[in-house]
């Protein structure tokens, strides 16, 4: 079959040629393309909708992408976290750390930051700097909502995604001209109310399609498409086949949301929001670390080796121990995850008593 000419232009230019069948699309074309070259995105987790938005952009051809994450790679990751090995888990390499050093194997060209931190009301306005678009590939709604105050304050779109079991859900938001999260949903629901795929478990079919549509409602907005952009909200039944869409534009004009209406950002200033969480998937909480802080792991496991009840063991970016049957991983920034209890005090308790901070 013979080339066309267009083919042959786009074959023909070095920016282009990687992405050639890409830029064949009439609806996207060179100019898209050059302008997704160009443009910067935050990730904020990398878990398994995060490692699928950050593999098809970082293929599409996004010029810089920030991910944030504050965990590490667990072998029952691996069902459904695209980006990760089973030495990965074996290493407890930080899932930031293992994307990055995937993602650049794809694709050199990008530039990719992989960040080992908890997202948080002190420090997510430093990480949204300079992006063009925000990416949701978090496990909580607080987070979430936390995502929207910073992306309504400072005009920044971003695209929601969320699944559990075989359903997701996708809208991508921009700030001015969309609902935002907050006009459909006042406040995150009570703990315990929503399942997780701790409860439920998690298809990776459904990771697959949600982070998808995210990416293709991302590469819209970055390339400057905005009639294209789906403005409404996206939800899926992978296991029925079922696709809704729901227009939820009268939330917003109906003008009583407290966030993009009056300007209220209560998760960004720390009021709404905690310092620690359960996380889901998993029996364990999280407690946060301080930013600014770097702590000396070779000296925090000789601390603890006397008390611990297995062999204390760290690398460049955490350390690990038992203690009173839980697994206490602490990051550099004296974040910790305490696995095997679901309990906050519990929780806490072994960190002070170990950790001291």
């Amino acid at each position: 079959m013979a080339v066309s000419k267009t083919a042959q232009r786009i074959e023909s230019d070095p920016a282009l040629a990687r992405y050639s069948r890409q830029v064949l699309f009439h609806e996207w074309g060179p100019d898209a393309q050059r302008r997704l070259l160009e443009a910067r995105a935050l990730l904020v987790g990398c878990g398994a909708l995060g490692t699928v938005i950050a593999d098809m952009l970082v293929r599409a051809g996004l010029g810089h992408l920030r991910i944030v994450d504050r965990d590490y790679v667990e072998k029952n990751n691996l069902q459904r976290q695209v980006l990760f090995t089973e030495q990965d888990a074996a290493d407890g390499t930080p899932k930031a750390v293992a994307a990055a050093t995937r993602l650049l194997q794809i694709n050199s060209e990008v530039r990719i930051e992989g960040i080992v931190a908890d997202v948080h009301a002190g420090n997510i306005e430093k990480y949204a700097a300079g992006c063009n678009i925000l990416l949701d590939g978090t496990d909580n709604l607080e987070t979430r909502f936390l995502i929207n105050d910073v992306a309504v304050k400072h005009r920044i779109p971003w695209v929601y995604g969320a699944c559990v079991a075989a359903e997701g859900m996708v809208m991508p938001i921009i700030p001015g001209e969309t609902p935002c999260l907050r006009c459909i949903w006042e406040r995150p629901p009570p703990p315990g109310t929503n399942p997780t795929c701790d409860t439920v478990g998690v298809l990776a079919p459904i990771v697959q399609m949600v982070g998808a549509l995210q990416v293709m409602e991302a590469m819209k907005i970055l390339a400057g498409k905005a009639e294209a952009v789906t403005r409404k909200l996206i939800q899926i039944n992978s296991w029925t086949g079922r696709f809704d869409v729901f227009d939820m534009q009268a939330a917003l004009d109906s003008g009583d949301c407290a966030c993009c209406r009056k300007g209220v950002f209560d998760y960004l200033s720390g009021e709404a929001t905690g310092r620690t969480a359960t996380l889901c998937g998993r029996d364990a909480v999280q407690i946060g670390g301080q930013e600014g802080v770097s702590l000396d792991l070779e000296a925090l496991s000789r601390k603890i080796a006397p008390a611990a009840e297995t062999a204390v063991t760290f690398n460049a970016y955490l350390l690990r121990f038992v203690a009173g049957g839980m697994q206490v991983t602490v990051f550099r920034d004296g974040r910790a995850i305490v696995k095997g209890t679901s309990e906050v005090d519990a929780a806490r308790t072994i960190y002070a008593r170990y950790v001291g901070i």
